[in-house]
C-alpha cells in the first residue's frame, strides 16, 4: 500500500509538472524598473520584479497564457506567451499619461474651475471683481480679448459684435442671455453666478461642439449636488433677495429669488435722462440636482420680469425720445452626464426658452414674443491613454419668423503622445434651414510642453452663424457668415504665478450688407461683406508675492475693419477699441476682517462718424476710464456689510455723439454727447447665511 501512495505522488509530479516563466521588466529605453507587478491573468501566479528589472516565478499553468504587467506611472502590459516552452522574455513599458502633468490644450480658451489647473478666473473671481457687481459678463470683460463696453454690458471679443459670443449652461444655449434695456442704459446677465463652479471662455478656435458664434463661446458649469443646506439673506440698497439649498444624500434643490428697485439710486445719483419708470427687475432660479450610480441629472429653471421707462430730449434735436421696454422670459435645461459601459460617456440635454417683449419708441411699438429650443447628444470615449474620441449631434428650432431649424453633428479626436504633446483634429457638419446652406466647419488645435511649467498652443477654426435680420430669412438671397480663425499661445504657471500671452488673426467672409438704416427696414440684403481683425493679449496673475494680495493685468491691442452691414466703406467699426488696460487687486486685511478689491480699466477711444468732415467712421472719441471700489467687512462670520462703487473718481466718459440732421447757419453739424445715464454707480448690503457650518459665508458670491 505504501510503495501505492508513492507510485501515485510520482506519476502527478509527472504530469504536473511546473513551468517557469522569467525575463526583465525595462522602460521604453532600457532601462529596468524595479517593483513592477508580473502576473498571469486570472490566476494567483506571479511575482514582483528585481531591483534589476528581473522577474522568476513558478506555474502549473499550461499553453498560450497572458502575462500582465503593471507598474505606477506606466501603461499596463499584456503580452501573449506560452509557458510550455519556459521562454525568459522582455516586457518594455511606456509610460502612462498624467493629468497632473499632461500638456493641456490652451490656444484661445481659459477655463475656470476648481479642477483645471490653467484657470484663469474662479467663481469666486467673478463676484469679487470690483465694478462687477456680482454679474458673470461684467467680471469676463476684464479678461484680454474683450473690449470693456460700458455703454453696452454685453460681450464684445476680438472685435466681434455682441451677437458673436453664444452663451451657454451646461453646454446647452442660453437664446437670452442678456436682461433687456433700453436706450444707453448698460445691461446685465440674466443669471446668479452663486449657482455656477466655474466658466469655460473661448475667444477662438473652440471645440466642434460648439457652433453659431462667430467669435466666443461662454459655458457656465453649473454646481453638483449640494452637501449641506444653507439658506442666504440679502438686504441692499437698491433691492433684496432669498436664497436656499435644501440638501438630501445623493440630491439637492438650490433656489435663488431677487427684486431690484433703482428708483432710490436714482434719487440719490444725478441721472442725465428722466425715468418715467425706474428700472425694475422680479428674478428667480431653481436647480434640481440627483446623483445616480452612473450619472447625475441636472434641471435648471429661471425667469425674469423686468421693466423700464425713460424720457430723454437731446440738446442738437431739441426732440424728446420717450422709451419704454417690458420683458419677460422663462429658461428651462435639463442636462445628464454619466456612463454607459465600455467606457463610453454621455453628456445630452434639452433647453426651451420664452421670451416676451413689449417695446415703445415715442408712437411707434412693437411686440415680439419668441420660444427657442436646443436638443444635444454628446457621446465621449477614451479608447487608451493617449487617444479620446467625441462626437455628437444637435437641433436648434425657433418659433419666430426671422429664424428656423439648425441642425448640426460633429466628431473630433485628441491624440496624446506622452505628456508633452497634443493634438485635436475636428469637424463639424451644419445644416442652416432658412437659407439652405451646407456648411462643412474643419477645427485642429496642438500643444506642446516647454518645461514642467510651460507650454505653447496653436489653433484653427471655422465657424459660420445665421445672420438675425429680425425677419424672415427664406426671402432673401443670402449665405451664413463666416470667420475663420488662427491663435498662437503661450502659457506659463508656478507657484500661484501665471502669464498668458496669444495672438491671432480673424477673417471674415460672406458678411451680411443692407442698405437701410437698420436690418429691420432695409429691403436689398447681399452676402459679399468681409472683415479682418488681428491682435495681441497679455494676462498675467500674481497670488504669491504680496501676502493677502492677488492680482492681475491684462492688456489687448486689436486692429478691426470691415465692411458689413449699413457700412458705406470698409472701416474700424465703433465696437472694438484698439487698445483695452485693466487691472484687478483683491487685498484681505485680517486685523479688519475686511477685503478691499479695486479695478481700473481704461480703453482707447472708439470711432464715429463726423458729418462735419470727410469720410465714414471717420473721428475717434477720447480714452475712457474708470476706477472700482469694493469693500466686504466681516462682521462675524456669517454676517457680511458689503460696499460697491464705480467710477470713484468720477471721469467723464464719452461713448460718441449725437448730431443734428441739418447744419446750423454756418454750415456746422452740431453735436452732443453721448453719456452713461449717470456717472457712478454704488451698492450698500447686508448679507447673512444660516447654515450647519456656522464659519460659511457667502463673500464669495459678492
Amino acid at each position: 500500500m505504501k510503495q501505492l501512495f508513492y507510485f501515485l505522488i510520482f506519476i502527478h509530479s509527472i504530469i504536473c509538472v511546473g513551468h517557469t516563466v522569467s525575463g526583465t521588466v525595462t522602460n521604453s529605453k532600457g532601462k529596468p524598473i524595479a517593483g513592477a507587478n508580473v502576473m498571469i491573468d486570472n490566476s494567483y501566479d506571479g511575482c514582483i520584479s528585481g531591483t534589476k528589472g528581473e522577474f522568476s516565478f513558478e506555474t502549473r499553468l499550461d499553453g498560450q497564457q497572458l502575462l500582465v504587467v503593471s507598474f505606477v506611472g506606466y501603461e499596463t502590459t499584456y503580452s501573449s506567451i506560452d509557458v510550455s516552452k519556459n521562454d525568459v522574455v522582455t516586457i518594455a513599458m511606456k509610460p502612462s499619461f498624467n493629468n497632473l502633468s499632461s500638456v493641456e490644450i490652451t490656444a484661445g480658451n481659459m477655463n475656470a474651475s476648481s479642477n483645471n489647473k490653467t484657470a484663469v478666473l474662479t467663481p469666486m473671481d467673478i463676484v469679487t471683481t470690483a465694478g462687477a457687481v456680482g454679474d458673470v459678463f461684467g467680471a469676463l470683460q476684464r479678461l484680454p480679448g474683450t473690449s470693456q463696453n460700458t455703454s453696452d454690458g454685453r460681450l464684445f471679443v476680438r472685435g466681434g459684435q455682441a451677437r458673436e459670443s453664444q452663451i451657454f449652461i451646461d453646454g446647452q444655449r442660453v437664446f437670452q442671455p442678456f436682461l433687456s434695456t433700453a436706450g444707453n442704459t448698460p445691461t446685465r446677465g440674466r443669471y446668479s453666478p452663486f449657482l455656477f463652479k466655474g466658466v469655460n471662455f473661448s475667444t477662438g478656435g473652440y471645440d466642434v461642439e460648439f457652433g453659431q458664434a462667430l467669435s466666443a463661446i461662454v459655458n457656465l458649469n453649473s454646481n453638483d449636488v449640494a452637501e449641506k443646506d444653507e439658506l442666504n439673506v440679502s438686504v441692499m440698497s437698491v433691492g433684496g433677495g432669498l436664497a436656499g439649498t435644501k440638501a438630501w444624500k445623493k440630491s439637492s434643490l438650490t433656489f435663488n429669488s431677487q427684486y431690484l428697485n433703482l428708483a432710490p439710486y436714482n434719487e440719490v445719483i444725478s441721472q442725465r435722462i428722466d425715468f418715467t419708470k425706474p428700472f425694475e427687475l422680479f428674478s428667480g432660479e431653481v436647480i434640481y440636482r440627483n446623483q445616480f450610480k452612473k450619472g447625475l441629472l441636472k434641471t435648471y429653471i429661471g425667469g425674469t420680469f423686468s421693466d423700464l421707462g425713460l424720457f430723454s430730449k437731446t440738446a442738437v434735436t431739441r426732440e424728446g425720445e420717450t422709451i419704454e421696454n417690458k420683458n419677460a422670459n422663462v429658461y428651462l435645461n435639463t442636462t445628464y452626464k454619466g456612463k454607459l459601459g465600455k467606457g463610453w460617456k454621455i453628456r445630452t440635454g434639452a433647453a426651451i426658452s420664452y421670451d416676451k417683449s413689449r417695446f415703445r419708441f415715442n408712437t411707434f411699438r412693437n411686440n415680439v414674443d419668441i420660444t427657442d429650443g436646443h436638443l444635444k447628444v454628446n457621446l465621449n470615449k477614451r479608447v487608451s491613454n493617449y487617444i479620446q474620441w467625441n462626437m455628437g449631434a444637435e437641433q436648434f428650432l425657433s418659433s419666430s419668423d426671422h429664424s428656423s431649424a439648425i441642425s448640426a453633428a460633429w466628431s473630433d479626436g485628441t491624440f496624446r503622445f506622452g505628456n508633452h504633446f497634443a493634438i485635436k483634429l475636428g469637424l463639424r457638419y451644419g445644416y442652416f434651414d432658412a437659407v439652405n446652406e451646407h456648411a462643412i466647419q474643419p477645427r485642429a488645435s496642438l500643444a506642446i510642453k516647454a518645461s514642467k511649467s510651460s507650454q505653447f498652443s496653436l489653433a484653427y477654426g471655422e465657424f459660420a452663424q445665421l445672420f438675425n435680420a429680425n425677419r424672415s430669412l427664406e426671402s432673401l438671397d443670402i449665405s451664413s457668415e463666416k470667420a475663420t480663425h488662427y491663435v498662437a499661445n503661450y502659457t506659463f504657471k508656478k507657484n500661484d504665478r501665471m502669464l498668458r500671452t496669444e495672438i491671432f488673426r480673424k477673417k471674415y467672409d460672406d458678411l451680411i450688407r443692407f442698405d437701410g438704416m437698420s436690418a429691420l427696414d432695409s429691403s436689398n440684403f447681399t452676402s459679399d461683406g468681409f472683415g479682418k481683425t488681428s491682435g495681441a493679449e497679455l494676462f498675467w496673475r500674481d497670488k504669491k508675492s504680496i501676502k493677502n494680495l492677488e492680482y492681475w493685468v491684462t492688456y489687448s491691442f486689436l486692429e478691426n475693419k470691415r465692411f458689413s452691414e449699413n457700412f458705406t466703406s470698409e472701416a474700424t467699426p465703433s465696437f472694438g477699441a484698439k487698445h483695452n488696460f485693466s487691472l484687478v487687486t483683491k487685498l484681505w486685511v485680517e486685523k479688519w476682517k475686511t477685503q478691499i478689491g479695486t479695478s481700473w480699466g481704461a480703453s482707447s477711444g472708439r470711432t464715429f462718424t463726423n458729418p462735419n468732415e470727410s469720410g465714414f467712421l471717420n473721428d475717434k472719441t477720447n480714452w475712457t476710464n474708470a476706477l472700482n471700489l469694493n469693500l466686504a467687512y466681516l462682521i462675524s462670520p456669517q454676517k457680511i456689510l458689503f460696499v460697491s462703487a464705480s467710477n470713484v473718481l468720477g471721469g467723464n466718459d464719452v461713448f460718441g455723439y449725437r448730431y443734428a440732421n441739418s447744419p446750423d447757419p454756418t454750415g456746422v453739424f452740431q453735436r452732443e454727447a453721448i453719456r452713461p445715464p449717470a456717472g457712478q454707480f454704488f451698492l450698500v448690503g447686508f448679507f447673512w447665511t444660516f447654515s450647519e457650518d456656522k464659519s460659511k459665508n457667502i463673500l464669495e458670491q459678492l
